[in-house]
């Protein structure tokens, strides 16, 4: 009796995975007149156009979260445990610097690939801002400089391996 043994290697596509900073300087412009602080989301959308995490939620009433329209049809009404876990109040103008562990809304580290970070500002009885910014997770830094907005001065950002 002959037996003969074969063996299989599968090399299944695996996604590396890094643990990668993301850094935001977030510039809310001064504005005149009647003011009222903005309500700011920022979120990561995958190259599929899905929301894989948000990234922060400045508001004060819930009522008003649909006003911050591509987020709200993207994450915020389906996940309320989810706005209520990141949400903090609203903020005056100025700059405030943000950093984040690239990981989505469950704790996963995000694996490399195409990603686009969103930062979508509303302000009542005044403007509407929504930045986009493409990037890449893939073990390298790169740092952007996004235009000023009617809501935004400049904003940077950055991501950056550990």
């Amino acid at each position: 009796m002959l037996l003969t043994l074969i063996s299989f290697t599968t090399n299944a596509h695996k996604s590396t995975v890094h643990p990668t900073e993301i850094t935001i300087e977030l510039a809310l412009k001064q504005q005149s007149g009647e003011y009222h602080r903005p309500y700011v989301a920022s979120w990561i959308e995958s190259s599929k156009g899905k929301s894989v995490r948000t990234l922060l939620l400045w508001r004060e009433q819930a009522k008003w979260l649909k006003d911050i329209r591509r987020w709200w049809r993207k994450a915020g009404r389906k996940d309320p445990v989810l706005v209520d876990g990141i949400t903090a109040a609203t903020r005056a103008a100025g700059k405030f610097q943000l950093s984040f562990l690239a990981q989505d809304d469950n704790k996963k580290l995000l694996k490399n690939g195409q990603y686009t970070l969103f930062i979508e500002v509303v302000r009542e009885n005044g403007g509407r801002a929504i930045i986009r910014q493409p990037f890449s997770l893939n073990g390298s830094k790169e740092t952007f400089t996004l235009a000023a907005t009617n809501e935004t001065d400049q904003i940077k950002f950055s991501v950056s391996p550990k």
